[in-house]
């Protein structure tokens, strides 16, 4: 059976009442398992992952096994108290689908019935994958080695708009999404009290200097032309007005269009930092985390095909959108896989992440009505 609006707009209420945080999904696995266990399984092969257990990957057989189309969806909540006041609010205190997960899966969950009933050219891979928001889930998943006998030939993965009308395509060559690189900076010098300075190192001091120098870096070392952002969100130091402090903790983000310039911006932190240490007299310890937030980096090829043929479907809405300095762990796999990702408007007046935010299901049936069509599209270039 394929799975219609009437189906997939309970099994969205469902998903968004049971949100939970990444490699923790496993009510979440189990209903997914459920209703995907569910659909003709002539042609399915359902996989779990030991290494990333709440994963789940489900091999659709085609007439041909040359070549294999990879579809891929997030699953997994954020640590975010839902305000909402909806009658299908979640049931889980403190998380909430505030990313629109929830509206991922419904979409991916259609698609996947649509050719469980309607076997495509070539074979195809949907990826159901844990811990988008907070674990690198996605290069988790490629580093387990699970789809090792299963690597898509290419593959595709959208993410909802709230600033989008409900059930527009939106999409754009090149970076659609920056890579992200997490900054933890810890600086440890010497406490003491504050009528004598010259016998304590104060590391307030030297942490506002490093806030301050790495400021500069999107100013004075980032092309122009290009794009960078260098935020730091924490700064914590002392306990007590008349105590010099000892440490200090700054938390902050690098986001940029291109890994090249991620990687320079980083380049940039560590460099500022050691000389940073070297003035203060004090010690840093620097920790850059990107794991497998790396810049969403649409392939040129499938992108204009994707972009043609979404342009060119008179029920689809298309709009050719901007780059975004938000984050996505597609962009490792995207690294590995060529790709495309893609917007789906859900037409909210919040924002992703935000405890109002509420789509508007209408885009659901829309997206995958929009994709089978696609995905048929790119089975059928595999025909002989």
């Amino acid at each position: 059976m394929v799975l219609q609006e009437t189906e997939l707009i309970p099994i969205y209420k469902h998903l968004h009442q049971i949100p939970e945080l990444g490699l923790e999904e496993h009510e979440t696995q189990a209903y997914l398992l459920s209703i995907i266990k569910a659909m003709p399984q002539t042609w399915l092969t359902i996989k779990t992952v030991a290494a990333v257990p709440t994963a789940i990957l489900v091999k659709v057989s085609g007439q041909r096994h040359d070549y294999r189309i990879g579809y891929r969806t997030d699953i997994d909540g954020l640590p975010v108290t839902e305000a909402t006041d909806l009658p299908f609010a979640s049931q889980h205190p403190g998380k909430m689908h505030a990313c629109g997960h929830d509206i991922h899966m419904s979409v991916a969950l259609g698609i996947l019935s649509y050719f469980a009933a309607n076997q495509p050219t070539t074979d195809m891979i949907f990826m159901f994958q844990p811990a988008e928001e907070n674990a690198s889930g996605g290069k988790r998943l490629y580093e387990s080695g699970a789809l090792d006998d299963w690597m898509p030939d290419e593959i595709f993965a959208f993410h909802d708009n709230p600033a989008l009308p409900a059930g527009a395509i939106g999409c754009r060559m090149g970076t659609l999404f920056a890579g992200t690189c997490e900054i933890h900076a810890h600086l440890i010098g010497k406490s003491g009290h504050a009528a004598f300075p010259h016998q304590a190192n104060d590391m307030v001091v030297a942490g506002a200097a490093l806030v301050q120098q790495l400021q500069t870096i999107v100013a004075r070392n980032v092309d122009p032309i290009q794009s960078g952002v260098v935020t730091l969100g924490h700064f914590t130091a002392g306990t007590i007005g008349n105590v010099i402090a000892g440490e200090a903790q700054i938390d902050g983000t690098i986001r940029a269009l291109t890994q090249e310039m991620n990687l320079h911006i980083q380049r940039r932190v560590r460099t500022i930092v050691e000389g940073i240490a070297l003035a203060y007299d004090c010690q840093i310890d620097l920790d850059l985390h990107q794991g497998g937030y790396y810049p969403v980096e649409n392939n040129d090829q499938i992108t204009a095909d994707f972009m043609t043929y979404m342009q060119n479907d008179a029920a689809v809405n298309f709009i050719e959108t901007q780059p975004a300095m938000t984050g996505e762990d597609f962009g490792y796999l995207i690294h590995q896989i060529p790709g495309t990702m893609f917007w789906l408007g859900v037409d909210s007046p919040y924002s992703l992440h935000s405890e109002h935010m509420v789509p508007n299901t209408s885009a659901i049936m829309a997206g995958v009505n929009a994709m089978t069509g696609y995905l048929t599209h790119r089975n059928q270039l595999r025909t002989v």
